[in-house]
């Protein structure tokens, strides 16, 4: 498998991850839900963290900072289609930005 495409996917299901372990803990502060929610949330959570260990830079801020641009994204999917509003052209911009600074980040030349 290509290295942008698993890149991708590692940074895909992290944020799957982060985003539903906050969920977790915004259900129960915000929505009023069982406290039983944090035990899902949590694991996630360690999920997520795993997960962005598996990226392939030699520097954990480089992948953390590339990651936020999928992260951009991957919430405004989840604003869609877990909480049911649909992004603005504003949000949709934000997040090709946040994908291509992701993009230059991760993927630019450097040398030794």
């Amino acid at each position: 498998m290509p290295v942008l495409f698993s890149t991708f996917l590692t940074f895909a299901a992290a944020a799957l991850s982060e985003i539903a372990g906050c969920f977790a803990f915004w259900a129960w502060l915000r929505q009023g839900k069982s406290i039983l929610w944090l035990v899902p949330g949590v694991a996630s959570l360690v999920l997520f963290a795993y997960l962005l260990t598996l990226v392939p830079s030699d520097y954990a801020g480089r992948a953390y900072a590339a990651y936020g641009g999928i992260y951009v994204v991957a919430s405004l999917l989840w604003l869609w289609l877990a909480e049911g509003h649909r992004p603005d052209t504003w949000d949709l911009t934000g997040g090709a930005i946040a994908i291509l600074a992701a993009g230059v980040i991760l993927f630019a030349p450097r040398g030794a």
